[in-house]
């Protein structure tokens, strides 16, 4: 137990130094702002209400667009719709997407959909209510839950499939009036004089056209094509999420992600709907076993299996041998932007972490929220140089929640990991003993990785 107290002060100090981003972000918030109303010609956000601003018409009919209609871009469309912004959306397939990542809201990001006005799509799509973690080692287990006690009591996370939640904020943002929500490809930037105008695209029955506005926000996803002109992308793949569906199952712990400290690494369990459990098997290394040749399901039955919860035992070999077994890396890569007149990168194209704490979309809604409060005051996005260099305190006002969720996925990923190194061993079973200590020794750390605390700083100060 000694070593639980050594890890116990490693945790504090992480804990301690997520609070520090998150202060030290909001004290710049006002320093950034004055620099700015001094060197151009665009208002200080933070001296601005909260009221739409009344845009002028231009020759042009489109304010903004979006590469992009996943959760990021569907979020921001309808986001920048309802401050009156005119907003076209290019989406390279407007089908229900099916992913076995994008599942999870922590209740951060629920908090930010609220925010934005959008929390109603997690409704009618059997979204389950998320209250904390099950943490299993070694036949060992405890329970994380989510300090929610100062919220309402609606707040929590939510587990969904994510395609029907992405069909749902699609639609609420195509709903309005001044959204173009269109299928296409877009295939480059469109560049004059060192600033982005547009974009060239093939339409859905293969027209190219091209669509040009004042301001072009990329959120094409992982698999960005366009990042390579607006960032330095340094994308890492530290591993593999295989994923499958059980079914006719109950997780132990109801309403709770479960997250077992396998060998070599972890494995998780969480609610999709009321009858669907996804499990995601962490695969170390930049290749998995092959799906083809029956690797997969021998490593699984063989490697796997015998980790697994007694109650969920059964169900695993089941959805293993129904053979619907996906893979995707899992990638990470640091916000590196280039600023750039006329364009922004948003979502997974802009920055990405290890998805075992499941804050990507936490991170995506707080940053749509900052960017928000960002163009509210402008009336005009006309002058490129000026819009970007007003812009650039964006990347300081998203430090609090993005630098700490980065941070702490990066970081409780290799502690998780199991190792022959004695030293991380140790560090391992310190980890679990000292979150199991429950209390205050488990709800600073869970709190950041809930989103929370970032949030209630934020929203005290802010």
């Amino acid at each position: 137990m000694d070593y639980a107290y050594i890890v116990g002060g490693i945790v504090a100090s992480t804990w301690l130094l997520g609070f520090i981003v998150c202060k030290f972000a909001e004290n710049n918030k006002s320093s950034a702002s004055i620099h700015l109303k001094n060197t151009h010609p665009f208002p200080n956000p933070s001296s601005q209400n909260a009221s739409s601003p009344h845009l002028q018409p231009h020759n042009n009919n489109t304010d903004i667009i979006i590469v992009g209609a996943g959760v990021a871009g569907s979020a921001l469309a309808y986001t920048l719709a309802k401050d009156g912004r005119r907003v076209h959306v290019i989406e390279r397939d407007l089908s229900e997407p099916d992913r076995i990542v994008g599942e999870l809201l922590q209740p951060g990001g629920y908090l930010k959909l609220i925010e934005l006005g959008i929390e109603d799509c997690v409704d009618e799509i059997d979204a389950q209510r998320v209250f904390g973690y099950a943490l299993y080692k070694d036949g060992k287990n405890t329970k994380l839950s989510y300090p929610l006690q100062n919220f309402e009591s609606d707040i929590s996370g939510r587990s969904f499939h994510n395609g029907r939640f992405i069909q749902r904020m699609r639609h609420k943002a195509g709903s309005l009036p001044n959204v173009k929500l269109e299928q296409g490809t877009v295939t480059s930037l469109l560049e004059e004089n060192g600033s982005v105008k547009g974009v060239h695209y093939k339409t859905k029955s293969g027209q190219e056209l091209i669509a040009k506005a004042p301001l072009t926000i990329v959120c094409d996803g992982c698999f960005s094509n366009l990042r390579r002109s607006l960032c330095n992308p340094k994308v890492e793949v530290a591993s593999h999420f295989v994923g499958l569906v059980l079914e006719n199952c109950n997780l132990p712990y109801a309403n709770h992600g479960h997250v077992i400290l396998g060998d070599p690494s972890p494995i998780l369990f969480y609610p999709i709907s009321s009858t669907e459990i996804r499990c995601l098997v962490d695969v170390p290394g930049q290749k998995v076993p092959s799906l083809a040749n029956g690797e997969m399901s021998h490593y699984l039955k063989t490697v796997v299996a015998p980790q697994v919860p007694p109650e969920l035992y059964n169900s695993f070999i089941a959805a293993i041998e129904k053979g619907k077994i996906r893979s995707m890396p899992n990638r990470s890569m640091p916000a590196s932007p280039y600023p750039t007149p006329g364009a922004l990168l948003m979502g997974d194209a802009f920055n990405m972490r290890h998805p075992l704490t499941g804050g990507g979309m936490t991170v995506a809604l707080s940053d749509i929220v900052v960017l928000r409060d960002l163009l509210r005051p402008l009336p005009d996005l006309h002058d490129a140089s000026a819009l970007c260099k007003y812009l650039e305190s964006f990347y300081t006002l998203r430090k609090p929640v993005a630098s700490t969720i980065n941070t702490l996925a990066g970081a409780l990923y290799k502690v998780f990991c199991a190792s022959a190194d004695p030293a991380r061993k140790e560090m391992r079973e310190a980890c679990f003993d000292y979150l199991s200590l429950g209390g205050v020794f488990s709800e600073g750390p869970v709190a950041l990785l809930s989103g929370c605390i970032c949030y209630h700083i934020s929203y005290n100060q802010g």
